[in-house]
């Protein structure tokens, strides 16, 4: 099969660490579809990989050479940012496969607010959501973050949130940090549990959360509750491809946020899992995927470590 992938900062050269994610993800993509024996392609504004063929593209013209690039391959896979996910994936679906969810479903898990409702009306835990300052309470802490972002991007702790139409506000829920990888087609394949390293920085009333690294695979005695709410907050935004859940275990696990795209995580699950990842996400689009899959060791990942 001949396949192209996208990964948005590596293909406009964007910067940091958001590069060097982005490159890493690139590359153990590419290798799972390569030992699989299919032609891979990939977009770059200047950063080569080492296997599959690269195409040249800028920021400007990253849209057309989507267009001219699906024409000629059996299947594409997108990696961007939230906001600019779906718009890119239109690009590919007329010409191609998409290898991922659709825009609809994209454009739903990036808009927090309205993922936030999907989730409450499907049954799912999630922080709670406040719309009006009637709603807040005294001494209560809440998450404060923009309505449209990646990770824990300008997310901030805070007692004392303002309410505006650009960003969310939930109550602050204490717990472990999770997330969930999966491999959706009709039913989702849940990959592994991976525990995330966040960091909380500052005092009084306002703290930042960022995100650190993680580790995969993470045991965890509540593993069967986590793995079918990652599935069950799947299933409710129509997810396909792959996917990471977001979760902050407490009481019960609370659905934080879904990423209907491949996440950092995946470099260390590439590390582990059999079969390879890219036969998983040519199975998820013909309806063939195993019951399970076969992890071996594990994997830890720092940001840092990609200086």
């Amino acid at each position: 099969m001949n396949i192209l992938i996208c990964e948005y900062a590596t293909s406009t050269g964007m910067g940091g660490t958001f590069l060097l994610e982005g490159k890493a993800m690139l590359k153990s993509l590419a290798e799972s579809f390569v030992a699989g024996h299919h032609e891979i392609k990939y977009t770059t504004s200047a950063t080569e990989i080492q296997v599959g063929t690269p195409v040249y593209c800028t920021e400007e013209n990253i849209k057309t050479v989507l267009q001219d690039e699906g024409k000629k391959c059996d299947a594409a896979l997108v990696i961007a940012p939230d906001d600019l996910l779906a718009g890119l994936v239109e690009e590919i679906e007329e010409y191609t496969s998409n290898m991922g969810s659709s825009p609809k479903v994209i454009r739903e898990c990036a808009d927090k607010f309205k993922c936030g409702k999907i989730l409450e009306k499907n049954g799912i835990s999630t922080p709670r959501l406040v719309e009006t300052v009637e709603e807040l309470k005294k001494d209560t802490n809440y998450v404060v973050k923009p309505r449209y972002g990646c990770a824990a991007e300008n997310t901030i702790i805070t007692s004392n949130p303002s309410i505006s139409q650009d960003m969310v506000v939930t109550e602050y829920v204490e717990g472990e940090h999770l997330s969930v990888s999966l491999v959706c087609a009709n039913a989702p394949l849940p990959l592994t549990i991976n525990r995330q390293y966040i960091e909380i920085t500052g005092k009084g009333d306002r703290t930042a959360i960022d995100y650190k690294g993680g580790i995969t695979p993470y045991e965890t005695p509540d593993r069967e509750l986590i793995i079918d709410t990652a599935k069950r907050a799947a299933r409710a935004l129509g997810c396909r491809g792959y996917t990471g859940v977001d979760i902050v275990m407490g009481d019960r696990p609370y659905v934080i946020d879904i990423n209907p795209r491949p996440t950092t995580s995946l470099v260390g699950i590439c590390k582990i899992i059999k079969p390879q990842i890219g036969e998983l996400l040519i199975g998820a689009m013909e309806e063939n995927l195993p019951p399970t899959v076969h992890i071996t060791g594990n994997y830890e990942f720092r940001k840092e470590d990609l200086l």
